[in-house]
């Protein structure tokens, strides 16, 4: 059971010396701090220098035996509230 699940995202040197962004990946631990899931953003270098963080995305969550549990998908979406029917949804 997982009561509580904490985010970490893990940095990529050449996203921190240059500032050029790097596709995210992130490691989902459990309250004692053990890995329980990894997820990985699956863009391409174009899409995340250009759109920032509205840009489109798709992040695949797996277990720590490789096995896919989830895949969030993010479409390309307005960030403003003047279209409310074009907003960010995941």
């Amino acid at each position: 059971q997982i009561d509580q699940i904490l985010i970490h995202q893990q940095l990529e040197l050449l996203e921190i010396v240059i500032g050029f962004e790097t596709s995210n990946k992130y490691e989902l631990k459990n309250a004692l701090g053990q890995r329980v899931y990894f997820a990985a953003e699956d863009t391409d270098c174009l899409t995340r220098n250009c759109c920032g963080p509205s840009r489109p995305f798709t992040i695949r969550i797996t277990d720590n035996l490789g096995r896919e549990v989830i895949t969030l998908h993010r479409p390309l979406r307005c960030s403003s509230c003047c279209f409310p029917c074009c907003l960010q949804e995941v």
